[in-house]
């Protein structure tokens, strides 16, 4: 994508990493580091039936705060810890004993941990079976299996020059995965296909070029319609966009979009199974102040709703019928989990012209009154 276009009202950061809590792509497991104070342990919720509840996955040993948790498709919850100078990464499941639930584990090996090398865990993969994580230097960054890989520890799957950040799935087969590239002090999203070889032979190709000087980050996709959610510095100033992946068509930067608090908006779940239908996709964005609004790119529209009392992670998942789900947890109800649509969009304003006025006809000189 090459140009932008914005949209206005005539007459007619970067993406952050891995929320606390995590869905799987197709949304039948979550996960998240559940307790009080220091006594943290990771519990997974199972979505896929007609009540969601929680199974808590506690261990020896509470989980330190800075602990991520990732949820896969076969139940199994993906931790990461920092143990002394390791990166260490092992898979957690619940395991049926006499004395009741206990939990297993199974250790993955680790990364070593390196002085100014951050590591995170990267979106559940959409295949739902591996795991990914980033690791980000000032000169360059790596991408690591590091569950699924068939390999006793983790896999190095993409060399990526530049500082990266975001991560973002544009297939639903786990191949294609789209980063923003910081290099020269200009950020760009770039495509990383994880599928072109090991030890670091991914192929990397750019992804957003709205301007040559701008800073075009890619915050969320759909891979059904190829909806792209979009913030870019383009227009003048960071703004929300929305584009169509392998169009032509230029981004466009809703004047919707820019009422208080959307301008730092986060779009976190995109409608999926609308192909080919970019435009009638829900999308559902986390504001400023834990608020929430829904919108559509068709509409010229943006309806902020509250969300549930106990909202976790800002985080929620689209269904194919165009139903959005929110988890939420509160002393009262521990595993919650709330439905809600998309409003109807309001017709637009009817606008009444004033009746026509009857012409004038010239009044001849000797009937024209006297001034």
């Amino acid at each position: 994508m090459t140009v932008c276009a914005i949209e206005t009202t005539t007459a007619t950061p970067a993406a952050p990493a891995t929320a606390p809590f995590t869905i799987t792509a197709d949304g039948s497991y979550a996960a998240r580091l559940a307790g009080d104070g220091e006594a943290l342990y990771a519990e997974r919720w199972t979505l896929a039936g007609p009540e969601a509840y929680a199974v808590p996955l506690p261990l020896a040993q509470p989980e330190e705060a800075d602990s991520e948790v990732l949820p896969l498709a076969d139940g199994r919850v993906l931790i990461h810890r920092r143990v002394a100078e390791r990166h260490a990464f092992a898979l957690l499941y619940p395991t049926g004993a006499a004395a009741g639930p206990r939990t297993g584990e199974l250790q993955l090996g680790g990364v070593e941990a390196e002085e100014g090398v951050r590591v995170r865990l990267l979106p559940p993969s959409p295949d739902g079976s591996c795991a990914f994580a980033l690791a980000v230097s000032d000169t360059g960054s790596t991408v690591w299996q590091v569950a699924g890989s068939g390999s006793p520890g983790p896999r190095r799957a993409a060399d990526i020059p530049g500082r990266c950040s975001g991560g973002v799935w544009l297939d639903r087969a786990g191949r294609m995965l789209a980063l923003d590239r910081e290099v020269d002090g200009v950020t760009k999203a770039v495509a990383v296909d994880l599928g072109g070889g090991g030890a670091g032979g991914a192929e990397v190709s750019p992804l957003l070029q709205i301007t040559e000087g701008s800073d075009d980050r890619l915050l969320l996709a759909d891979p059904d319609s190829g909806l792209l959610l979009i913030r870019s510095d383009a227009p003048g100033q960071p703004r929300l966009g929305w584009g169509v992946l392998g169009s032509s068509l230029p981004v466009r930067f809703p004047e919707c979009l820019r009422g208080e608090g959307l301008a730092q908006a986060v779009p976190f779940a995109v409608q999926p199974g609308q192909a080919l239908m970019p435009e009638t996709c829900g999308v559902a964005l986390r504001l400023p102040g834990h608020g929430l609004a829904l919108w559509r790119p068709a509409d010229r529209h943006v309806f902020r709703l509250g969300p549930p009392v106990g909202w976790l992670g800002g985080t929620g998942l689209w269904s194919r019928e165009g139903r959005l789900h929110l988890p939420y947890a509160t002393p009262e109800v521990p595993c919650g989990i709330l439905g809600m649509t998309l409003p109807v969009t309001p017709p637009p304003p009817v606008r009444l012209d004033p009746p026509p006025q009857p012409a004038r006809r010239p009044v001849p000189l000797q009937q024209a009154p006297l001034g």
